[in-house]
């Protein structure tokens, strides 16, 4: 406890950290005595009250995560609601027919049921025995025989064995009626060399078992509709939970002198005005509730859509409609929409062509008919979630083809539609929707006085259980200073759950740079007037406090090696923010429904004792408990005052040229987000012999190669693509 109260002074160490663990294991045991399925600092009870059914045999079962933490006004215990995903419990042909979406129970894929039930525990009835399943009969529960020792010896003294099949060893030996067992396979839950059979119908999975493969898109989408909670009834839920968890009985907390208010902490906060946007012809643009419309409104900086043509891959619509209505709703946005060179419909002989091998046809087409590359394509896509076309066709035409182009599902095309579809276009092909007033004026305090590089930088996984999929990193960098607007990404591969970017600086030799600062750093200069900048701010991403030293240590560590590789004079001011969305601390109106004002900014009692670090609630939550950012300062080399600083992370929230809010992160994150999940699309398709490790060799230790990102093309390197 003496360590934590140092803690709380500002004095830090191991042992602080090493004490709130302790604590924190206290908590996990208290709530393992109670039964709960632990998962991290999250506890899930056993009460079906709980479970929320997602589809496909998974329920969404929802729970508590609770954690002790050093705050300014003292130890606090964070708690919040948490949803983890667990099989569904009960019959297992139940889960069988729901997870795979079929018929009944003979229409199952036994070879994938295998591998979905290995090492899940069940109970056997009658005797409601527990084990765990370690695989299927190799034949059905009526072909299926094992060695049954007879209870009366022979002359010798030996048990007696016979052969019997297991339907029959339940039927006729322990008279259990089978009704529909006898022609699946049997769960067995023995050692390989003694196997141990059971018929399926007598099999029922326990409950709170974790489901951690990814979910489907639809899986999803229904969980996010059934966990969500307007902070009313959010605070209810963990006022009661308090309650039920009953932490002050816990003798080992009292042992600690621990004991635990029941009444959620006050903090005052403070509403920052939204920032002053402007749109074409110079006029205002004025903000409600983190919300704004182009109606009647011209685009600030609107390209020319020309050189252009419709792509569609068999999706069903009136596509001249689309094109007359586009024309129009462009004209009243600034936008000159010319006329299409031409639409190409996918030849239906490849429709149900692998889409590698549809995209490759459409190129072929295209290519034949338009007399020059086009400047940009439309894309017609005949499902709107996860189709398998998109990631080639991206790949196509943003590494090989050089050319920018816009996909939509058209299924509901309106005008407020095909306004949302022109912010993407008008951004990806050099334009600007709206801008800060500041940023003309130019007056942002400290980035508009001296030459400020932007960087945003993220790295994304693959999915739990794809252990060998390369991870993506993504920085995006601000361009054209003075704007803090528009923005350009550069994406690499790097080793599997690697969350340190290791090719910001990578030196091939004396004279020579591949990382991605180079990169970033060249074209700040070449889009800015021959400008260097004299400061760089790092918004970074997705990282936990344990790993705020490697940041410094390691990413920033690279972005100055490659600043002192291209002038080794140049010594730029360095800022570096760490912006976290996945915490557990909310904030709730006291005597209001509703959720908190954009612009909220929380700076006190719950914030770190000494570092500093502040929470942001920039954008308007519609729907649920809004999810503020927590935002670390690491470095401040510049000497923002609080203030500004607070003041630029907000107006950095509205800049984002996707959509007519502000954002609940800075704009450079969200799109260094957008860019790797789009880059990661390309490698879904990746040829598994271009990505073997005998073309590129093997890395050290012996593992695989990480396949390298394709190149974007010239054309396309600073477009802002992923918008």
């Amino acid at each position: 406890m003496q360590a934590i109260a140092n803690a709380l002074r500002g004095q830090e160490s191991e042992n602080s950290q090493e004490a709130l663990r302790v604590l924190d294991i206290i908590l996990r045991q208290h709530a393992a005595k109670q039964g709960c399925l632990l998962v991290r600092q999250s506890f899930f009870h056993n009460d079906p009250k709980n479970f929320s059914d997602v589809g496909g045999g998974v329920l969404g079962c929802r729970g508590f995560h609770s954690s002790f933490r050093t705050t300014q006004s003292g130890l606090s215990l964070n708690i919040d609601v948490s949803t983890t995903m667990i099989i569904q419990p009960g019959d297992v042909a139940n889960f069988l027919v729901a997870n795979q979406n079929c018929r009944d129970p003979f229409s199952v894929d036994w070879a994938k049921a295998k591998r979905t039930l290995k090492n899940l525990r069940i109970t056997v009835s009658p005797t409601n025995q527990e084990f765990k399943i370690t695989g299927l009969s190799e034949k059905s529960c009526r072909e299926q025989t094992f060695t049954l020792k007879q209870k009366s010896k022979d002359g010798d003294g030996e048990f007696q064995t016979t052969e019997v099949t297991v339907y029959d060893y339940f039927v006729n030996q322990r008279n259990i009626d089978l009704r529909f067992s006898a022609d699946l396979p049997c769960i067995n839950v023995g050692k390989p060399k003694r196997p141990t059979y059971f018929p399926v119908e007598l099999c029922s999975l326990v409950s709170l078992q974790r489901y951690t493969k990814a979910l489907s898109t639809l899986q999803r989408a229904s969980l996010v509709e059934k966990s969500r909670q307007k902070p009313q009834e959010r605070m209810s839920v963990l006022s009661n939970a308090l309650k039920i968890n009953k932490y002050d009985s816990e003798p080992m907390l009292r042992a600690c002198g621990v004991s635990i208010n029941n009444n959620f902490t006050q903090v005052e906060g403070r509403v920052l005005p939204a920032p002053k946007l402007k749109v074409g012809n110079g006029e205002d643009l004025f903000t409600r509730n983190g919300r704004w419309n182009f109606n009647n409104k011209r685009f600030v900086n609107a390209c020319k859509v020309e050189r252009w043509a419709v792509v569609n891959f068999s999706a069903r619509c009136d596509v001249r409609g689309l094109i007359r209505d586009l024309i129009k709703v462009g004209e009243s946005k600034g936008i000159i929409v010319e006329d299409p060179f031409d639409v190409f419909e996918e030849n239906q002989q490849f429709r149900r062509a692998p889409p590698m091998v549809r995209v490759e046809k459409m190129f072929e087409e295209v290519q034949s008919k338009l007399p020059g590359p086009p400047k940009f394509l439309l894309c017609l896509l005949p499902e709107r979630k996860n189709c398998a076309l998109y990631g080639p066709w991206k790949r196509k035409n943003l590494s090989e083809f050089g050319v920018v182009t816009q996909c939509l599902a058209p299924q509901r095309v309106n005008d407020q539609y095909l306004t949302n579809l022109l912010l993407k276009i008008n951004a990806k092909l050099g334009g600007l929707n709206s801008v800060l007033a500041s940023e003309l004026s130019p007056t942002i305090p400290m980035v508009s006085k001296l030459p400020t590089l932007i960087l945003g930088m993220d790295v994304s996984h693959g999915s739990p259980g794809q252990s060998d999929i390369p991870s993506i990193a993504a920085v995006v960098s601000s361009r054209q200073w003075p704007s803090v607007s528009r923005y350009r990404a550069c994406v690499r591969t790097q080793s599997p759950k690697m969350e340190m970017i290791d090719s910001l600086f990578k030196r091939v030799s004396d004279s020579e740079d591949d990382g991605i600062m180079r990169e970033a750093l060249l074209d700040f200069y070449v889009s800015s007037g021959k400008r260097k900048p004299d400061q760089i701010i790092i918004f970074r991403d997705g990282v936990s406090e344990s790993q705020f030293n490697q940041v410094l240590n390691i990413e920033l560590s690279q972005i100055i090696e490659a600043c002192k590789f291209l002038d080794e004079k140049w010594n730029p001011k360095f800022v570096v923010i760490i912006a976290q969305k996945n915490h557990h601390t909310k904030f709730f109106q006291p005597n209001s429904p509703d959720n908190v004002q954009p612009g909220t900014v929380i700076d006190n009692k719950v914030c770190h004792p000494r570092n500093n670090d502040f929470y942001l609630c920039a954008h308007a939550g519609m729907i649920g408990t809004t999810r503020p950012t927590h935002y670390h300062v690491l470095l401040d080399e510049m000497g923002f005052s609080t203030d500004d600083l607070q003041e630029l992370v907000h107006s950095l929230s509205y800049v984002y040229q996707r959509s007519t809010t502000a954002i609940s992160i800075v704009a450079p994150i969200c799109y260094a987000h957008l860019a790797a999940t789009q880059l990661g699309q390309w490698m879904k398709f990746e040829d598994t012999s271009e990505t073997s490790s005998s073309l590129n060799g093997a890395a050290p230790g012996g593992a695989p190669a990480v396949p390298p990102m394709p190149k974007l093309s010239e054309s396309v390197r600073n477009s802002m693509f992923f918008c």
